[in-house]
């Protein structure tokens, strides 16, 4: 029987969850070539609400074409440029022969070849001359919106990944060169998120970066116990099998109502169930998903200061005020200047944020291993 949670890859369909207005919202912009920022902390289901977005607005207009670039293993500005021109041409194209055609009339003195793949899913690489490029990247960065007015359609490049541009050369000076062109693009519209939440606020958020104001910032929030509870009730009588509102609670709540947590330890208790799922088959899962990941949240905690770990130990034993004299002596951490500086690593390597309610871990289950082993006996 197909597991009905799903984790680690794009969740659709059923298999979604939630997120109505966020998705109402993108649907909009993707209809009014409005474009969007995603911005949320990693595993949060940006991309999972993206591509859901994008086929509900396919359906409702069926000029618009999607094109999905993924940045995560982009490392210089000539790749950007090479799989940017990929995606572009792939969303375009129904055919071979169109695709080819395409590349010749918009860059032609760009590439050299294209190659295919064999198989029924052929896969094509574009190689192009970069020096020719480096002298006119306008044709490119302007490609989806001049093949958008050529064909009479609405093209929404999708970017996931994008902080990966804080790796080139030149960053600010490429996102100038982004910013310059993309914001007069009239049949391209641009949806951007990655998983570096910290860094996507620093870009889209700051007055002196090139992208402020680029377009509608979209701040991905939790999704709420209660639709949690639903969908799990669901989804479990779905298969035959049952559990209460209660005990779906107890996952949700566990998990702190992280998505990739939610759906993991619901298909771990899932597994665990012959008919009834039970709180004490709950907890056994949830111990177990805690232990199955302590080599990799031992190794993150071995690349930490001691001062940063003395921070953390304060965050779990609940300390409000952290940067008072009383706290900084009994956690060692130092000055009150040097507290800040430990705030602002971690919220840096993505361990911790910080918001209206105070400073809160981003990994729940990360929290709960160091709670229940790392700092058991200290």
């Amino acid at each position: 029987m197909e597991t009905p949670f799903v984790f680690g890859k794009v969740a659709s369909d059923k298999n979604f969850t939630d997120r109505k207005q966020e998705t109402e919202r993108l649907v909009r912009n993707f209809s009014s070539a409005v474009n969007t920022i995603l911005i949320s902390p990693r595993r949060w289901g940006k991309t999972s609400l993206v591509v859901h977005a994008a086929d509900l607005a396919k359906k409702k207009n069926k000029d618009i074409r999607f094109c999905f670039v993924d940045l995560n293993n982009v490392r210089t500005e000539e790749q950007f440029y090479r799989y940017f021109a990929a995606a572009v041409l792939r969303s375009s194209a129904n055919r071979v022969s169109e695709l080819l055609d395409n590349a010749r009339k918009f860059l032609g003195r760009f590439i050299p070849n294209v190659t295919f793949s064999p198989g029924p899913d052929s896969e094509f690489r574009l190689s192009m001359d970069w020096a020719e490029v480096k002298r006119t990247p306008e044709d490119v960065l302007n490609f989806a919106d001049r093949i958008g007015a050529e064909k009479k359609i609405r093209i929404v490049v999708c970017i996931d990944e994008f902080q990966n541009i804080s790796g080139f050369e030149d960053p600010a000076g490429f996102q100038k060169k982004l910013r310059a062109h993309w914001q007069a693009h009239r049949m391209a519209s641009y949806c951007i998120y990655g998983s570096k939440r910290h860094m996507l606020m620093d870009v889209f958020t700051s007055p002196s970066m090139p992208f402020y104001k680029f377009g509608d910032i979209l701040f991905l929030e939790k999704i709420s116990a209660d639709d949690w509870i639903s969908f799990i009730k669901k989804r479990f009588t779905q298969t035959g099998k049952t559990i209460d509102s209660k005990d779906a609670g107890l996952i949700a709540g566990l998990t702190d109502c992280h998505p990739y947590y939610v759906q993991q330890l619901a298909q771990l208790s899932w597994f665990r169930t012959e008919n009834i799922c039970t709180g004490e088959i709950i907890n056994s899962a949830y111990n177990s998903l805690v232990l199955q990941l302590s080599m990799l949240f031992q190794n993150l905690t071995d690349g930490l200061s001691n001062t940063q770990i003395n921070f953390l130990k304060a965050l779990i034993d609940e300390v409000r005020q952290l940067s008072s004299q009383n706290t900084i002596i009994d956690y060692g951490l130092g000055t009150s200047g040097n507290v800040m500086k430990i705030k602002k690593a971690l919220i840096s390597k993505e361990i911790i944020d910080e918001g209206g309610s105070g400073v809160r871990f981003l990994d729940p289950l990360y929290m709960s291993w160091l709670r229940d082993y790392y700092f058991k006996y200290t």
